[in-house]
Protein backbone atom coordinates (compact mmCIF):
# COMPACT_ATOMS: atom_id res chain seq x y z
CA UNK A 1 0.00 0.00 0.00
CA UNK A 2 1.19 3.50 -0.75
CA UNK A 3 1.99 6.33 1.65
CA UNK A 4 -0.45 9.23 1.83
CA UNK A 5 0.67 12.89 1.65
CA UNK A 6 -1.89 15.38 2.92
CA UNK A 7 -1.58 19.17 2.75
CA UNK A 8 -3.68 22.17 1.75
CA UNK A 9 -2.97 25.57 0.15
CA UNK A 10 -4.96 27.26 2.93
CA UNK A 11 -2.10 26.40 5.28
CA UNK A 12 -0.01 28.96 3.38
CA UNK A 13 -2.54 31.67 4.32
CA UNK A 14 -1.70 31.55 8.02
CA UNK A 15 0.49 34.65 8.20
CA UNK A 16 2.98 35.51 10.92
CA UNK A 17 4.94 38.73 11.57
CA UNK A 18 8.02 39.53 9.42
CA UNK A 19 11.02 37.53 10.56
CA UNK A 20 8.88 34.96 12.40
CA UNK A 21 10.40 31.46 12.08
CA UNK A 22 7.03 29.69 11.59
CA UNK A 23 6.29 31.01 8.11
CA UNK A 24 4.56 29.83 4.91
CA UNK A 25 7.92 29.22 3.20
CA UNK A 26 8.31 26.13 5.39
CA UNK A 27 5.55 24.33 3.49
CA UNK A 28 6.84 25.57 0.14
CA UNK A 29 10.26 24.10 0.94
CA UNK A 30 8.64 20.76 1.80
CA UNK A 31 6.53 20.85 -1.39
CA UNK A 32 9.65 21.37 -3.49
CA UNK A 33 11.49 18.52 -1.78
CA UNK A 34 8.58 16.13 -2.31
CA UNK A 35 8.33 16.97 -6.02
CA UNK A 36 11.38 14.76 -6.59
CA UNK A 37 10.60 11.73 -8.76
CA UNK A 38 11.30 9.29 -5.93
CA UNK A 39 8.09 10.57 -4.33
CA UNK A 40 5.93 9.92 -7.42
CA UNK A 41 4.05 7.05 -5.78
CA UNK A 42 2.72 9.16 -2.90
CA UNK A 43 -1.06 9.55 -2.88
CA UNK A 44 -1.55 13.31 -2.67
CA UNK A 45 -4.73 14.63 -1.08
CA UNK A 46 -5.90 18.05 0.08
CA UNK A 47 -6.80 18.21 3.76
CA UNK A 48 -10.50 18.61 4.54
CA UNK A 49 -11.50 21.14 7.18
CA UNK A 50 -12.18 19.62 10.58
CA UNK A 51 -15.53 20.31 12.17
CA UNK A 52 -15.57 22.35 15.36
CA UNK A 53 -16.95 19.25 17.10
CA UNK A 54 -13.88 17.26 16.08
CA UNK A 55 -11.56 19.92 17.49
CA UNK A 56 -13.68 19.91 20.66
CA UNK A 57 -12.58 16.30 21.27
CA UNK A 58 -9.51 17.93 22.89
CA UNK A 59 -10.37 21.58 23.44
CA UNK A 60 -13.46 23.12 25.10
CA UNK A 61 -15.91 24.45 22.52
CA UNK A 62 -15.65 27.87 24.20
CA UNK A 63 -11.95 27.88 23.39
CA UNK A 64 -12.50 26.77 19.77
CA UNK A 65 -15.05 29.52 19.13
CA UNK A 66 -12.89 32.09 20.93
CA UNK A 67 -10.04 31.38 18.46
CA UNK A 68 -12.51 31.65 15.58
CA UNK A 69 -13.97 34.91 16.87
CA UNK A 70 -10.54 36.42 17.52
CA UNK A 71 -9.46 35.84 13.90
CA UNK A 72 -9.04 39.31 12.34
CA UNK A 73 -10.52 40.50 9.06
CA UNK A 74 -7.19 42.17 8.30
CA UNK A 75 -3.78 42.50 9.90
CA UNK A 76 -2.45 40.34 12.72
CA UNK A 77 -3.67 39.71 16.27
CA UNK A 78 -1.21 38.46 18.87
CA UNK A 79 -2.42 35.70 21.21
CA UNK A 80 0.86 35.58 23.12
CA UNK A 81 4.44 36.71 22.54
CA UNK A 82 4.96 34.38 19.57
CA UNK A 83 1.51 33.09 18.51
CA UNK A 84 -0.54 35.19 16.09
CA UNK A 85 -3.78 35.08 14.14
CA UNK A 86 -4.13 36.43 10.61
CA UNK A 87 -7.27 36.42 8.41
CA UNK A 88 -6.33 32.99 7.03
CA UNK A 89 -5.27 31.40 10.31
CA UNK A 90 -8.55 29.84 11.41
CA UNK A 91 -9.11 27.99 8.14
CA UNK A 92 -5.46 26.88 8.14
CA UNK A 93 -5.94 25.50 11.65
CA UNK A 94 -9.13 23.69 10.59
CA UNK A 95 -7.27 22.15 7.64
CA UNK A 96 -4.37 21.15 9.89
CA UNK A 97 -6.66 19.31 12.30
CA UNK A 98 -8.76 17.97 9.42
CA UNK A 99 -5.68 16.64 7.64
CA UNK A 100 -4.67 14.84 10.81
CA UNK A 101 -8.06 13.17 11.29
CA UNK A 102 -8.42 12.34 7.59
CA UNK A 103 -5.02 10.62 7.72
CA UNK A 104 -6.27 8.56 10.67
CA UNK A 105 -9.41 7.59 8.73
CA UNK A 106 -7.48 6.47 5.64
CA UNK A 107 -4.85 4.53 7.59
CA UNK A 108 -7.41 2.89 9.89
CA UNK A 109 -9.48 1.89 6.83
CA UNK A 110 -6.43 0.27 5.24
CA UNK A 111 -6.52 2.62 2.25
CA UNK A 112 -2.96 3.82 2.92
CA UNK A 113 -0.02 2.18 4.65
CA UNK A 114 0.73 5.36 6.58
CA UNK A 115 0.55 9.12 6.11
CA UNK A 116 2.55 12.32 6.36
CA UNK A 117 0.50 15.46 6.96
CA UNK A 118 2.34 18.62 5.87
CA UNK A 119 0.35 21.35 7.59
CA UNK A 120 0.70 24.50 9.63
CA UNK A 121 0.09 25.93 12.16
CA UNK A 122 1.71 23.19 14.23
CA UNK A 123 -0.04 21.88 17.32
CA UNK A 124 1.90 20.22 20.11
CA UNK A 125 2.23 23.27 22.38
CA UNK A 126 -1.54 23.89 22.53
CA UNK A 127 -2.80 22.91 25.96
CA UNK A 128 -6.43 22.07 26.69
CA UNK A 129 -7.52 25.72 26.49
CA UNK A 130 -4.36 27.73 25.81
CA UNK A 131 -2.69 28.58 22.49
CA UNK A 132 1.08 28.99 22.66
CA UNK A 133 4.34 28.34 20.86
CA UNK A 134 3.01 29.05 17.34
CA UNK A 135 0.15 26.54 17.91
CA UNK A 136 -3.65 27.00 17.88
CA UNK A 137 -5.13 23.46 18.06
CA UNK A 138 -3.32 20.28 19.08
CA UNK A 139 -3.43 18.28 15.86
CA UNK A 140 -1.75 15.16 17.25
CA UNK A 141 -4.02 15.01 20.29
CA UNK A 142 -7.10 15.52 18.12
CA UNK A 143 -5.93 12.70 15.83
CA UNK A 144 -5.53 10.33 18.80
CA UNK A 145 -8.94 11.17 20.27
CA UNK A 146 -10.57 10.88 16.83
CA UNK A 147 -9.05 7.42 16.34
CA UNK A 148 -10.52 6.33 19.65
CA UNK A 149 -13.95 7.89 19.14
CA UNK A 150 -14.55 7.08 15.47
CA UNK A 151 -12.57 3.86 15.05
CA UNK A 152 -12.84 2.44 18.55
CA UNK A 153 -9.14 1.85 19.12
CA UNK A 154 -8.20 1.17 22.72
CA UNK A 155 -4.73 2.69 22.88
CA UNK A 156 -3.01 5.40 20.88
CA UNK A 157 0.55 6.67 21.22
CA UNK A 158 1.97 10.07 20.33
CA UNK A 159 5.75 10.09 19.84
CA UNK A 160 7.27 13.56 19.58
CA UNK A 161 10.84 14.22 18.37
CA UNK A 162 10.46 17.98 17.95
CA UNK A 163 13.30 19.84 19.66
CA UNK A 164 10.74 21.54 21.94
CA UNK A 165 8.75 19.54 24.46
CA UNK A 166 5.09 19.05 23.55
CA UNK A 167 3.68 20.51 26.75
CA UNK A 168 0.21 20.66 25.21
CA UNK A 169 0.08 16.98 24.32
CA UNK A 170 1.39 16.10 27.77
CA UNK A 171 -1.24 18.35 29.38
CA UNK A 172 -4.12 16.87 27.39
CA UNK A 173 -3.16 13.24 28.10
CA UNK A 174 -1.72 13.65 31.60
CA UNK A 175 -4.47 11.70 33.33
CA UNK A 176 -5.40 9.39 30.42
CA UNK A 177 -4.20 5.79 30.67
CA UNK A 178 -5.30 5.03 27.08
CA UNK A 179 -2.81 7.39 25.38
CA UNK A 180 0.96 7.24 25.75
CA UNK A 181 2.96 10.41 25.12
CA UNK A 182 6.71 10.02 24.55
CA UNK A 183 9.09 12.89 23.79
CA UNK A 184 12.73 13.61 23.12
CA UNK A 185 13.57 17.31 23.32
CA UNK A 186 16.30 19.73 24.28
CA UNK A 187 16.32 20.80 27.91
CA UNK A 188 16.58 23.53 29.10
CA UNK A 189 14.56 25.14 26.31
CA UNK A 190 11.08 26.53 25.65
CA UNK A 191 8.53 25.77 27.08
CA UNK A 192 10.37 24.51 30.15
CA UNK A 193 8.40 21.29 30.64
CA UNK A 194 9.44 17.70 29.92
CA UNK A 195 11.60 16.61 32.84
CA UNK A 196 12.14 12.87 33.24
CA UNK A 197 10.09 12.91 36.44
CA UNK A 198 6.96 14.11 34.59
CA UNK A 199 5.21 10.77 34.03
CA UNK A 200 1.47 11.42 34.09
CA UNK A 201 -1.08 9.96 36.46
CA UNK A 202 -0.81 6.48 34.93
CA UNK A 203 2.90 6.46 34.05
CA UNK A 204 2.05 6.85 30.36
CA UNK A 205 4.14 10.00 29.84
CA UNK A 206 7.77 9.27 28.90
CA UNK A 207 10.16 12.20 28.67
CA UNK A 208 13.75 11.72 27.51
CA UNK A 209 15.36 15.18 27.59
CA UNK A 210 18.59 15.85 25.71
CA UNK A 211 21.29 18.38 26.56
CA UNK A 212 22.32 21.29 24.32
CA UNK A 213 24.94 20.01 21.87
CA UNK A 214 23.64 16.43 21.81
CA UNK A 215 23.37 14.80 18.40
CA UNK A 216 22.17 11.65 16.73
CA UNK A 217 24.06 9.28 19.01
CA UNK A 218 22.41 10.62 22.18
CA UNK A 219 19.03 10.81 20.42
CA UNK A 220 19.19 7.17 19.35
CA UNK A 221 20.25 6.11 22.83
CA UNK A 222 17.32 8.03 24.40
CA UNK A 223 14.91 6.41 21.97
CA UNK A 224 16.29 2.90 22.46
CA UNK A 225 16.54 3.04 26.27
CA UNK A 226 13.50 5.15 27.19
CA UNK A 227 10.83 5.57 24.54
CA UNK A 228 10.87 2.56 22.23
CA UNK A 229 10.73 -0.08 25.01
CA UNK A 230 7.85 1.73 26.69
CA UNK A 231 6.08 2.10 23.36
CA UNK A 232 6.47 -1.61 22.69
CA UNK A 233 5.08 -2.58 26.10
CA UNK A 234 2.19 -0.09 25.76
CA UNK A 235 1.33 -1.81 22.43
CA UNK A 236 -0.69 0.99 20.81
CA UNK A 237 -3.22 0.35 18.05
CA UNK A 238 -1.99 3.48 16.24
CA UNK A 239 1.22 5.52 16.43
CA UNK A 240 0.98 9.26 15.79
CA UNK A 241 4.27 11.08 15.24
CA UNK A 242 4.68 14.72 16.19
CA UNK A 243 7.34 15.20 13.54
CA UNK A 244 9.30 18.34 14.32
CA UNK A 245 12.60 18.76 12.47
CA UNK A 246 14.05 21.60 14.54
CA UNK A 247 16.56 19.36 16.31
CA UNK A 248 18.47 19.45 13.01
CA UNK A 249 21.95 20.94 13.38
CA UNK A 250 21.07 23.80 10.99
CA UNK A 251 18.01 24.92 12.94
CA UNK A 252 18.20 28.43 14.43
CA UNK A 253 15.87 27.88 17.41
CA UNK A 254 17.82 25.24 19.35
CA UNK A 255 21.16 23.54 19.89
CA UNK A 256 20.82 19.86 18.97
CA UNK A 257 22.73 18.34 16.08
CA UNK A 258 20.49 15.78 14.39
CA UNK A 259 21.06 14.97 10.72
CA UNK A 260 18.78 13.51 8.06
CA UNK A 261 19.83 9.87 8.76
CA UNK A 262 18.65 10.30 12.36
CA UNK A 263 15.15 11.14 11.16
CA UNK A 264 15.17 8.18 8.76
CA UNK A 265 16.34 5.91 11.60
CA UNK A 266 13.69 6.97 14.12
CA UNK A 267 10.97 6.68 11.47
CA UNK A 268 12.05 3.11 10.72
CA UNK A 269 12.15 2.23 14.43
CA UNK A 270 8.65 3.58 15.03
CA UNK A 271 7.38 1.71 11.97
CA UNK A 272 8.89 -1.52 13.31
CA UNK A 273 6.94 -1.11 16.55
CA UNK A 274 3.81 -0.26 14.56
CA UNK A 275 4.30 -3.40 12.46
CA UNK A 276 4.37 -5.52 15.62
CA UNK A 277 1.56 -3.80 17.56
CA UNK A 278 -0.62 -1.76 15.24
CA UNK A 279 -0.80 -3.43 11.82
CA UNK A 280 1.77 -0.87 10.66
CA UNK A 281 -0.52 2.08 11.30
CA UNK A 282 1.48 5.32 11.52
CA UNK A 283 0.25 8.90 11.02
CA UNK A 284 2.95 11.59 11.03
CA UNK A 285 2.13 15.27 11.51
CA UNK A 286 4.47 18.19 10.82
CA UNK A 287 5.39 20.21 13.90
CA UNK A 288 8.52 22.43 13.93
CA UNK A 289 11.58 22.84 11.72
CA UNK A 290 12.68 26.35 10.83
CA UNK A 291 15.81 26.14 8.68
CA UNK A 292 14.33 25.63 5.22
CA UNK A 293 17.15 23.45 3.90
CA UNK A 294 17.37 21.32 7.04
CA UNK A 295 13.59 20.99 7.09
CA UNK A 296 13.24 19.98 3.45
CA UNK A 297 16.02 17.38 3.58
CA UNK A 298 14.81 15.96 6.88
CA UNK A 299 11.22 15.64 5.67
CA UNK A 300 12.48 13.93 2.51
CA UNK A 301 14.38 11.40 4.66
CA UNK A 302 11.35 10.88 6.91
CA UNK A 303 8.91 10.37 4.04
CA UNK A 304 11.35 8.06 2.22
CA UNK A 305 11.41 5.90 5.36
CA UNK A 306 7.59 5.95 5.58
CA UNK A 307 7.54 4.69 1.98
CA UNK A 308 9.89 1.90 3.13
CA UNK A 309 12.45 3.31 0.74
Amino acid sequence: MPTLLITHPACLDHQTPPGHPERPERLRAIDRALEDERFQTLIRVEAPAASLETIALCHPMDYVTAVRDATPKEGLVGLDADTTLSPGSFEAALRAAGGATYAVDEVMAGKAANAFVAIRPPGHHTETARPMGFCLFNNAAIAARHAQKKHGIERAAVVDFDVHHGNGSQDIFWSDKTVMYGSTHQMPLYPGTGAKGERGEHNTVVNAPLRPGDGGEQFREAMETSILPRLESFAPDLIIISAGFDAHMRDPLANLNFLEPDYAWVTQKLMEVADRCADGRVVSLLEGGYDLEGLAKSVAAHVTALMRG
